[in-house]
């Protein structure tokens, strides 16, 4: 059955162009070319980036974090209460005002006592600054890097300058070393992300970032077995141009290094915008939506490769909104305040959990205690000069 299964799955007209075989991918005269099992490699390579990562945030990060002056927030513990708790787990970690109410009388608490236990509680959950800093210098590191390797391996091929010559003799194009292992390593940090994301810092566009991880994993797995290598070199480049400049805006943001902060990320934005909104679509999916079957019909990996370039298109739209909302707040406030993306630090004593407590009148003035009566005579003269008429003499 196993046979049978795999000799349907890998039919050349699911993965080649029409009037092409396996058989002209098979090695000869010195050339070699790409093969699906060679990607078993990666496996193995990216539980060793696991485990290079963890090192690297143990031994770099951490330390490196130290000496910029990245401090954690103090956050105080939350008193042990099995009633809150369970609700915390299994009903949401923001209760309404009927059951905040609710769970006040309950567990003998005031409504303060009781929002108070739900924000430190959140707080505990929320992961500290030294962890993202870790986080985001280890991504930084290997972005960058991958970006120069990129570099490196295609800066003298002619598809880099015009992607039209990535179908120049297609499907039998050979495999160069180094671009199989730049292509083998970028698999390989894709799948370690997928491993490590129970464990990475949760932001808001987290189901984003899943599929995005996996639409990767998909296309970088299949232009490989389907020798789109040169294609899906340009992709990979174009994705870390700008990757490892966000990186070193969140690491300068952690550090409180304003300036450099909000430099970086007009840089970032100007590069995602030109590479994600005008590069990918009018050269990367032009070329393989037209150009691509100039000299033969469509297949099966034609519709497919398609469908997970525009996938990654929708995403880098989404990713475009986010940028556009912290420019907004960017202009509006003349500096980066916090990534959009994330939870921000709750302090001990919130806003809108104060209105809910001090519940305001309709001429916007808030009972607090001591605070005078607003239905004495005092009260009624304030509400009449409010209104634009002045006490009669």
């Amino acid at each position: 059955m196993w046979s049978s299964l795999n000799e349907w799955l890998w039919q050349e007209r699911f993965w080649l162009p029409p009037n092409n075989s396996w058989a002209v991918l098979e090695d000869r005269d010195g050339l070699v070319y790409a093969h699906p099992q060679d990607m078993l490699m990666a496996l193995p390579l990216a539980l060793a980036l696991v485990a290079v990562r963890f090192t690297f945030e143990r031994f770099v990060g951490l330390p490196l974090s130290r000496w910029l002056g990245v401090r954690n927030q103090t956050r105080r513990p939350v008193k042990p209460n099995a009633t809150l708790e369970k609700h915390f787990l299994t009903e949401g970690q923001r209760p309404t005002g009927p059951q905040m109410s609710l769970l006040a009388t309950q567990c003998g608490l005031t409504l303060r006592q009781t929002q108070r236990w739900f924000r430190r509680r959140r707080n505990q959950d929320r992961p500290c600054l030294t962890k993202k800093f870790c986080e985001a210098s280890w991504r930084f590191a290997f972005y960058l890097c991958s970006f120069i390797g990129g570099i490196s391996v295609l800066y003298h091929e002619s598809w880099l300058w015009t992607p039209v010559m990535c179908w120049d003799s297609y499907p039998r194009q050979p495999l160069k070393p180094a671009l199989y292992h730049w292509y083998l390593l970028e698999l390989s940090f894709y799948i370690s992300l997928l491993i490590t994301l129970p464990f990475d810092t949760k932001r808001k566009d987290f189901k984003e970032q899943v599929a995005h991880h996996f639409v990767t994993i998909t296309l970088i797995v299949f232009s490989y077995s389907t020798n789109l290598l040169r294609i899906g070199s340009l992709v990979l480049l174009l994705h870390d141009s700008s990757d490892y400049l966000l990186e070193a805006c969140k690491l300068f943001n952690y550090t409180h290094w304003r300036r450099v902060c909000d430099a970086l990320f007009i840089i970032f934005s100007l590069v995602f915008f030109y590479t994600r909104l005008v590069l990918f679509p009018t050269q990367i999916l032009y070329t393989t939506y037209y150009e691509s079957i100039a000299n033969s019909g469509p297949f099966f990996g034609y519709y497919f490769f398609n469908v997970l370039l525009m996938t990654l298109q929708l995403l880098h739209v989404f990713w475009s909104c986010l940028i556009l909302r912290m420019i907004y707040s960017f202009i509006k406030k003349g500096q980066m305040e916090k990534d959009v993306r994330s939870d921000a630090e709750e302090s001990d004593s919130s806003d809108g959990e104060a209105a809910q407590e001090y519940p305001q009148l309709k001429n916007r003035a808030a009972h607090r205690p001591g605070a005078a009566p607003t239905d004495g005579p005092r009260s009624r003269a304030a509400r009449r000069m409010a209104n634009g008429h002045t006490p009669a003499t």
